[in-house]
């Protein structure tokens, strides 16, 4: 099992690597990738191993991210509402997502008795319809949740007061996702707004007439929100790619390029937060081929090479495969042979 828990500290070292060091602490877990963003102020950690190791892990980082982030004072552009704003768990290999839902229950269960944090269960875990997408449990975000949770619909899972020092969090059962954030060459980010309502399964209300409609986006199975990235200096479309299968990282970074040129910009590079399965590497790769009118090659590490060149994915910050590529990185650290 995978856990890919979101901190909202990505400035002071000090505080990651003790959350680092806490997962690090539990025997038969694995830490796979640490990604930091001082401008998001926002850390995603990537661990796995055996599911009983892995809740355990979560367990003590939730309850470190909760001893050393204090709320109160946090600010940052990525959307939170806690100090571990969300904590998902993905069965990888032989387990069922009924069978990592007792973990993750376990897990919401002992956050909330323990360090004293209300929980909501979310996506595969959810028990209400209006809590099973994370951008619904988010909205209003941590600044306006101590009056939410005073609502009966919005009433957490587990834990009930708002704890002011460390907010709330989410924790559920999900696939595989893959957050995918587009960079534009300019830093308007009415611009990045303008993509990402377009670009998302929700799209966007369009008022420009007597009678608002609701306009579907392009691709299936995405969340998108347009940011600036101070990082880079440029607006970036952010993206969460549910099921990257039917909405995988060509599809979006072709959307977006179709997009973009519309308004007059186009994408300069990308990044991955987390990890990315093999396969959305791969078929970037072939479709470089294709578009090229040459044979798709068998070495896998050149196709990876072409969707590095295609997705601007070194853009940004280096692209070391062996570290970002999540079979890889099981592999190497000897979950998986």
């Amino acid at each position: 099992m995978e856990c890919v828990p979101n901190f909202s500290e990505g400035r002071d070292a000090v505080k990651i690597g003790a959350i680092a060091d806490a997962i690090r602490g539990v025997a038969g877990v694995r830490l796979l990738h640490i990604d930091s963003s001082p401008s998001a102020n926002r850390t995603v950690m990537t661990f796995a191993g055996a599911p009983e190791s892995v809740t355990e892990a979560a367990f003590r980082a939730i309850s470190k991210a909760a001893e050393l982030i204090d709320m109160r004072g946090q600010e940052g552009v990525h959307p939170r509402i806690g100090a571990t704003d969300v904590c998902p768990l993905v069965p990888l290999y032989n387990m069922s997502m009924d069978e990592a839902n007792e973990y993750a229950i376990a897990l919401a269960e002992r956050v909330a008795t323990g360090p004293g944090i209300p929980v909501y269960l979310y996506e595969y875990s959810a028990r209400h319809e209006h809590r099973r997408a994370l951008p619904d449990i988010r909205k209003g975000q941590y600044e306006g949740f101590a009056e939410k949770i005073k609502k009966p619909e919005w009433k957490p899972d587990y834990g009930a007061a708002f704890n002011p020092a460390t907010g709330a969090t989410v924790i559920g059962v999900r696939e595989i996702l893959v957050a995918f954030n587009i960079g534009l060459n300019t830093n308007d980010v009415s611009k990045a707004n303008y993509i990402a309502e377009r670009i998302r399964e929700r799209g966007f209300w369009d008022i420009s007439s007597e009678k608002p409609r609701k306009i579907p986006g392009v691709l299936p199975r995405v969340r998108a929100i347009g940011w600036y990235m101070a990082d880079y200096d440029c607006a970036q479309v952010s993206l969460n790619l549910l099921d990257y299968r039917q909405s995988s990282p060509l599809k979006a970074w072709e959307a977006c390029s179709a997009l973009a040129q519309q308004i007059d910009v186009a994408p300069e590079g990308s990044e991955v937060i987390g990890l990315i399965p093999e396969r959305c590497l791969l078929e970037a790769g072939a479709f470089v081929c294709l578009q090229q009118q040459q044979p798709v090659p068998e070495d896998k590490q050149l196709l990876i090479h072409y969707a590095i060149e295609l997705l601007g994915l070194a853009r940004y910050k280096a692209f070391h495969e062996q570290e970002k590529v999540l079979e890889y990185a099981l592999a190497h650290a000897g979950l998986i042979s």
